[in-house]
């Protein structure tokens, strides 16, 4: 669904039908240690740019709303784990190492860009 910064994501909903007035972020609301969410939010998320840069099955996301320093202003961090392999993700928008290895097309791929280096 598009937020309302205007991007594509699978953790945003809205419902506006006869009546109602329901904006949420999913992984925001299924998170107890995050502020609550705000449509304002969705203009500084980087989720939909790594489920656009990762499409990985089995990345697994956290995002939290977090107060910047004295509580003036909102922080998103946005955490990955794998759930494959059960190891936090450094790069969510590179995704799990281990996964990575385990494709073969993906070895080809990285072979190519070494010889162009070169």
């Amino acid at each position: 669904m598009r937020t309302p910064a205007g991007k594509e994501c699978a953790h945003y909903y809205e419902d506006f039908h006869r009546g109602r007035n329901v904006q949420e972020c999913r992984l925001a609301r299924d998170n107890p240690a995050s502020m609550q969410w705000r449509p304002v939010d969705c203009s500084q998320c980087t989720v939909p740019d790594i489920r656009n840069a990762n499409a990985s099955p089995h990345l697994e996301l956290k995002l939290t709303i977090k107060p910047r320093l004295l509580g003036l202003g909102r922080r998103i961090e946005v955490t990955a784990s794998c759930i494959k392999h059960r190891v936090d993700i450094e790069d969510a928008f590179t995704g799990c190492s281990q996964c990575n290895a385990e494709r073969p097309g993906l070895d080809v791929f990285w072979k190519a860009l070494e010889t162009d280096d070169d």
